[in-house]
C-alpha cells in the first residue's frame, strides 16, 4: 500500500498557523561556493525534510560506500506557505517559526548542504486561506508573488522553489476558484526573475493540471517533476524528459524497504532520471537508504552522525 501525500502535507500544514509575514531586507545572503562533490553515476536523489520536526543537516549525513558521492542531491525545506491577506485582498509568502528558523540561520543550516554540493530548495505548500498558485486573478498578482519567491531565494541563498498546490482550499475568503491563466504567469514569471534556479513541481492539484494557456506551455520551464504519492508508481503528466521525472515517491521509514529498492531498481531500468524521498529524520536510516542506493548507484550508504 502506498502512503498518501496528504498525510504529510496535512500534518505540515496544520503546524503552519503561526506564521509570519516576509520581510525583505536590503542585503542578499549569498549562497556558499560549492565544493565540488565527488562524482556519481545514476539519478538525482530528493530528500523533503519537515523541518517542524527535524534539521536540514541530517540530507549531508549520507555517502556512497563506494566512492564517497552524496547519496542526496537535493535538499527541500518542507514547507513555506502561500497566505492570503484579507484587508489587501493579495497572495502573500508566509513562513511558520520553524521554516524562518532554518533561513535565519543559513550559514549553520544550509550553507553546510551547499558546500557538499547539495542543492537547497524551498518548498511552498498552501494553508487553507484561499490562495493558491492556480487562482491568481491576474498577471500582475502572479508576478508579484513571483518577486516574492525569487526575492526570498536571493535573500538567503537558495537554490531554487519548489511548487506543492495542497491546502489552499480555493474559494475560502471570498478568493476565486482555480483558473487556466494563474500558474502559467506565475512559473513564466518566476523564471524570468531566477534563470538558472531550480524549479520543481510536486505534481498534485489544480496547479499541476494547468500548465498551458494561450499557446504558452511552461513545461519546459521545471527542472523536475514528481510523482507526490509516497510507496507508488506514478510517472508525472508533464512534458518533461525522462531524465527530469521521479514516478518513483517514498517515504523513509515507512515504505518498506522491499518497495523502495524495487522502485529504485525500476527507475533505472525505465531510464528515469530523478528518486523522490520524503521525511528523512535524524534517526539512523542507513537501511532504509541502502535500500534504494544499492540499485540507484550500485552502493550502501554510509552515514555520518
Amino acid at each position: 500500500m502506498f502512503t498518501l501525500v496528504r498525510s504529510r502535507a496535512r500534518r505540515a500544514a496544520l503546524a503552519l498557523s503561526a506564521v509570519a509575514a516576509l520581510a525583505f531586507g536590503t542585503t542578499a545572503m549569498t549562497s556558499a561556493t560549492a565544493a565540488p562533490a565527488p562524482l556519481k553515476q545514476g539519478p538525482t536523489s530528493v530528500a523533503y525534510v519537515e523541518v517542524n520536526n527535524n534539521s536540514m543537516l541530517n540530507v549531508g549525513k549520507y555517502t556512497l560506500a563506494n566512492g564517497g558521492g552524496n547519496v542526496f542531491d537535493v535538499a527541500v525545506i518542507f514547507a513555506a506557505n502561500i497566505n492570503y491577506d484579507t484587508g489587501t485582498k493579495a497572495a502573500y509568502l508566509s513562513f511558520n517559526e520553524n521554516v524562518q528558523r532554518v533561513l535565519d540561520n543559513a550559514a549553520t543550516e544550509i550553507r553546510p548542504l551547499q558546500q557538499k554540493g547539495i542543492k537547497v530548495v524551498l518548498s511552498v505548500l498552501g494553508n487553507h486561506q484561499g490562495a493558491g498558485f492556480a487562482n491568481f486573478p491576474s498577471q500582475q498578482a502572479a508576478s508579484a508573488f513571483a518577486k516574492q519567491l525569487s526575492d526570498t531565494v536571493t535573500k538567503y541563498g537558495l537554490d531554487g522553489i519548489d511548487f506543492d498546490d495542497e491546502y489552499a482550499e480555493y474559494g475560502n475568503n471570498d478568493t476565486g476558484q482555480p483558473n487556466d491563466s494563474s500558474f502559467v504567469h506565475l512559473v513564466t514569471a518566476l523564471r524570468a526573475n531566477m534563470p538558472d534556479k531550480i524549479i520543481s513541481l510536486y505534481n498534485i492539484g489544480p496547479a499541476a493540471t494547468r500548465l498551458s494557456y494561450g499557446g504558452v506551455d511552461v513545461s519546459s520551464k521545471f527542472d523536475y517533476a514528481w510523482n507526490p504519492y509516497y510507496g507508488s508508481w506514478q510517472v508525472p503528466g508533464i512534458a518533461l524528459p525522462k531524465s527530469k521525472l521521479s514516478p518513483a515517491a517514498v517515504e523513509i521509514g515507512r515504505t518498506s524497504q522491499s518497495t523502495a529498492a524495487d522502485l529504485a531498481r525500476r527507475t533505472v531500468s525505465e531510464g528515469y532520471g530523478v528518486y523522490l524521498t520524503y521525511n528523512l529524520d535524524g534517526a539512523d536510516r542507513t537501511a532504509d537508504v541502502s535500500a534504494f542506493t544499492k540499485e540507484l548507484y550500485g552502493s550502501d550508504a554510509v552515514y555520518t552522525p
